[in-house]
This record gives C-alpha cells, structure tokens and sequence, in this order.
C-alpha cells in the first residue's frame, strides 16, 4: 500500500484502518459501510461543523456586554481554528487554498448582497469590510473545505465530465447572474437547463470502503445543497445574519434558496476542479 504522505497522517492512517476493517460475523457488511460513510462525511464536514458550533454557542452564551465583538469573535476564532486544522495536519496546504478562494469570492459576493438588502448582519463588528463582518466569508469556505476534504477522502473519480472549459462558463454565468438579476432578468433557469445538458451524463464514484460506488453528480450537488440549507436554518437561527422577513423573529429560510445553494454547488465544484482537477474513473475498478 506504500508510505503514509506525511501531510495526510493525522487521518488517512485511521481511514486506511477502517477500511482494511473486516467486521464480525454476524455484522451486516452494510451496515458496517454505512458508517463508515457516515464517519467520513462527518469529517469532510469538520470545519463547517465547528463553525456552525461557533455560531450556536455565542448565539446562546457569549455576554453581551464583553468588550470584543461577538462577530468579530467569531472571526478571530474562525482564523484560529483554520490555523488549528493546518497546524495538527486535519488539513492539507491545498485546501486551505480552497478555502482561501472562497473566502474571496464569497466576501465580494456578500459585499454585494448585503448593499442590495438581500440579508443584513444584524450586530455591530471592528473587523468588516462595508456592512459584511470578516467571518462571513468563512461560510463559504466552510463550503469549499467540505468539497475538497469530501473529493480527497473519497478518492473522486468521474466518467463523462464535461469538457473544463464549458463548466468554466457555466460557473462564470451563475457568478454573473447572482449580481445581474437585481438589475436585469434572472436567468437562474436557463442555467439549470445548462447544468442539466453540461451534467445529466456524469458519474461521481467514490471509494467508501473496498470498491468505487457512483452516483449521478447533479444527485450529489442536490443533496449537498439540502444540507447547506439545513445549516442556513441554523446560521439564521443563531441570528449570524438575517433575512427580510426574519427581523420581528426568526423563521425558516425558504426552500426557494435550495436553487440558489445548488448554483453555489456549479461554482464550488468549479472552482475545487481547479486546484483538483476531475479524474476519469478507471474502468478496471
């Protein structure tokens, strides 16, 4: 099997354990595979997760009267744990590059909706750019460190991924429009009939736990986007930021966002393929 990369060691000696693991008899063979699933998905989900712990437990216990900022908190705390991940190697480098890029497309994203009244950030913070505190973008890093983590400890492969260039214009065009349509048509539409005819053919295969599985890639955005959803619910729950509508108390975020967190997934897949990029699936596997 070769040397463990140094890089990796903090977890893919545990993951290589696990799937070396030959259960009991007795132990239903997939109920064992479940839960491993289960156990790598949640740490591909280990920084969103301790972000979205941050929010809640401020939210619920952080003194209003303390001389720092709950926001601004959170922002210094979200670098500490970024430094964390990188330091004690449940990171590599290349995702914190991920991170990185979303942290910048995000923030120049927030910078826009938050001037146009799409969602405000309610409490008050040193460290912001305009109205949008600096953890804001965190958020949407928590999305490109959850892509990135998923596609290395899954071992992604893909069969008939699109050419790079068409699902380049495809995220250019989602991008785009997330500004646009304030000012023009919203064309969120046509760009779902795009990622259907650039995507409806294309595989993701995964390694789980002894041989690659698949399943339709726009399945998998689609899933991921519900749980974002879930986690919106709870980022609004905690008053991180808030909606129109929301400002006389809290109430769900509508399951009309789900389009707009699977246009995110177009992007977010976009963008890791950059530093990742897609490898075809072996055909002997």
């Amino acid at each position: 099997m070769g040397a463990i990369p140094t890089r990796h060691s903090r977890f893919v000696a545990i993951r290589r354990r696990l799937e070396e693991y030959t259960p009991p008899a007795g132990w239903p063979s997939w109920l064992y595979e479940f839960l491993l699933f289960g156990f790598k998905q949640a740490w591909a989900c280990l920084f969103g997760g301790l972000l979205l712990a941050l929010l809640l437990a401020t939210h619920f216990f952080y003194p209003a009267d303390a001389a720092l900022h709950r926001y601004d908190f959170l922002t210094l705390s979200a670098i500490a744990l970024q430094l964390a991940m990188l330091g004690f190697k449940l990171e590599t480098p290349r995702e914190a590059l991920v991170i990185l890029i979303f942290h910048v497309v995000g923030t120049v994203m927030e910078l826009f909706k938050t001037a146009a009244g799409s969602w405000v950030y309610p409490e008050a913070s040193v460290l912001h750019i305009g109205a949008v505190p600096l953890f804001s973008g965190f958020m949407y890093a928590a999305v490109g460190s959850y892509i990135a983590r998923v596609w290395r400890i899954f071992d992604f492969r893909f069969s008939h991924y699109p050419p790079r260039w068409a699902t380049w214009l495809l995220a250019i065009a989602v991008y785009v429009n997330f500004f646009a349509h304030h000012w023009t048509v919203d064309i969120r539409y046509p760009l779902f009939a795009g990622a259907v005819l650039l995507f409806w053919r294309t595989r993701i295969w995964f390694l789980n736990w002894r041989e690659h599985r698949w399943m339709p890639l726009l399945l998998g955005q689609l899933l991921v986007a519900v749980f974002i959803w879930f986690a919106e619910n709870i980022g609004t729950f905690a008053q991180a930021w808030s909606y129109p509508g929301q400002e006389d108390g809290w109430e769900m975020v509508s399951l009309s966002k789900l389009g707009s967190w699977f246009l995110l997934m177009l992007i977010s897949f976009v963008l890791v393929e950059l530093v990742q990029p897609a490898r075809e699936r072996d055909q002997s596997q």
